[in-house]
């Protein structure tokens, strides 16, 4: 799985100009499958994402993480994040999940998420054509691969 985490004050999904998704202070994650990825992933790529220290103490230091905060999770399903350029100029896309495979993936993240944060995270709709809108805070924005563990 390959997440691009962005730190938010706040971000919304819409799909056919209706919001399906909204958070106020948090993360924004945009979530691809790979073919490959597993229920395991998704703990690991959760637990990762929910305890990462970006968020700012007293002293103005990323030490919080989004548990210590008590913030929100937006999650939009993303698999162009598996996209390919290694050929040409159109990306391919042979290296997501095909559906089937990717959305069982995407909703066990977003249950190990819920649960990690002890309330229900945001998200979008799966397959669907979404239109996102975000105030990314910081800015501070990172890539995360349970492939490669980092």
């Amino acid at each position: 799985m390959r997440a691009v985490i962005q730190r938010v004050s706040s971000a919304r999904v819409t799909v056919d100009r209706a919001t399906v998704g909204e958070i106020g202070r948090g993360l924004l994650v945009l979530l691809g499958v790979a073919p490959d990825d597993t229920e395991n992933d998704a703990l690991w790529l959760a637990d990762k994402i929910c305890s990462l220290r970006i968020f700012e103490d007293h002293a103005g230091k990323m030490n919080h993480s989004l548990v210590d905060i008590v913030g929100e999770m937006l999650v939009v399903s993303q698999f162009t994040l598996l996209a390919s350029t290694r050929k040409g100029t159109r990306p391919s896309f042979n290296d997501a999940a095909k559906p089937e495979i990717a959305q069982p993936l995407y909703l066990a993240f977003n249950r190990i998420a819920s649960g990690r944060l002890d309330r229900p995270v945001a998200t979008g709709r799966f397959g669907a054509l979404m239109d996102v809108t975000l105030e990314n805070h910081g800015p501070v924005t990172l890539v995360i691969d349970s492939q490669v563990r980092k």
